[in-house]
């Protein structure tokens, strides 16, 4: 994972290795090179702003899947001046892959229910790859409807590649626990934020993805379907993905002009792996502006306001 390199940051690679080498030439020998080095480090931002302004929907789609990008965990814990996890659906088990807790957002307390991926094969395998089984949803149900209970407003992180499609998780009622959840969150008297910051794929996404106000960061993507699982199906052929992304439109630019994103946060420039806190500190700020709006909403308009909401997507005139 530490030399993942995406096709088109090959040209940004090579010349920020260029950079780095002439700073250890610069810096063992009696030769002076900081005006190429300050060319080179103007002409690496300005080649970073080339391909990252002009970055196709798939090219998009390869970022919010990039493994050095920060997950659920690593917002929370930059975003919560204090959280504590909650485990357990109360009828199965504690699925890893979604993390539930309370915690204090700018003094607000708060609830947090997100989907987490592991950062290695070891932590992936422990978070099932960001795929939720059912008794993940339930135990986010749970947890949403202890935020009514206390008035606490629910933030939601999603990055997920879809449910879990095994067997077991099946069995267990995987499509009932999605539908489920949002019946409920459709009519959950709290303020509902929710923020993609990764993959937001079919009802894996849906699960914890009905809210007030849906926020996506610049690289991330929405869609009921992969852009290789959609390929696969019209054209019986995974590898033409980028077709099929482009056809779909699922980036959050696609969303935002479809009237289904309300706001889209801007990433730090490279995408959100090059500055953890810089990118946390932008969501902290997005998420605060909407609560504060939200807060002073009586709870049976806002349920109102929201099931309109979600009326208003997918209508249009001829």
């Amino acid at each position: 994972m530490a030399d993942f390199i995406l096709d088109f940051e090959k040209p940004i690679i090579e010349l920020e290795k260029k950079i780095n080498d002439l700073k250890d030439l610069n810096s063992e020998n009696d030769i002076d090179l900081d005006s190429e080095i300050e060319r080179l480090e103007q002409k690496h931002v300005n080649l970073v702003k080339k391909i990252y302004t002009k970055l196709s929907r798939w090219q998009r789609v390869q970022v919010a899947r990039h493994p050095k990008r920060p997950y659920s965990f690593d917002y929370i814990e930059r975003i919560s001046d204090s959280f504590l996890e909650l485990h357990g659906d109360r009828q199965f088990a504690d699925d890893k892959s979604v993390i539930a807790g309370v915690g204090l957002l700018d003094g607000r307390q708060v609830v947090f229910v997100a989907q987490q991926k592991g950062k290695n094969t070891k932590d992936n395998l422990f978070r099932n790859f960001g795929m939720s089984r059912p008794e993940g949803y339930r135990k986010a149900l749970r947890i949403m409807k202890m935020s009514a209970k206390f008035r606490r407003p629910v933030i939601c992180l999603i990055d997920t590649p879809g449910a879990y499609p095994g067997m077991g998780a099946e069995e267990r009622g995987q499509a009932e626990a999605i539908a489920r959840n949002m019946m409920e969150m459709s009519i959950l008297p709290v303020p509902i934020v929710v923020v993609v910051i990764g993959e937001g794929a079919s009802g894996g996404a849906l699960g914890i993805g009905v809210g007030d106000r849906l926020l996506m960061l610049e690289n991330t993507w929405f869609s009921v379907i992969s852009p290789e699982g959609c390929a696969s199906i019209l054209w019986h052929d995974a590898s033409k993905a980028e077709m099929a992304a482009e056809a779909m439109k699922v980036t959050a630019q696609d969303m935002y002009d479809m009237g289904i994103c309300d706001r889209i946060i801007i990433e730090p420039l490279g995408g959100a792996h090059h500055d953890y806190d810089g990118i946390a500190k932008e969501v902290r700020t997005a998420i605060s502006e909407e609560l504060e709006v939200l807060e002073k909403i009586e709870p049976e308009e806002l349920v109102e306001r929201r099931i309109a909401k979600y009326d208003r997507i997918g209508v249009w005139e001829e």
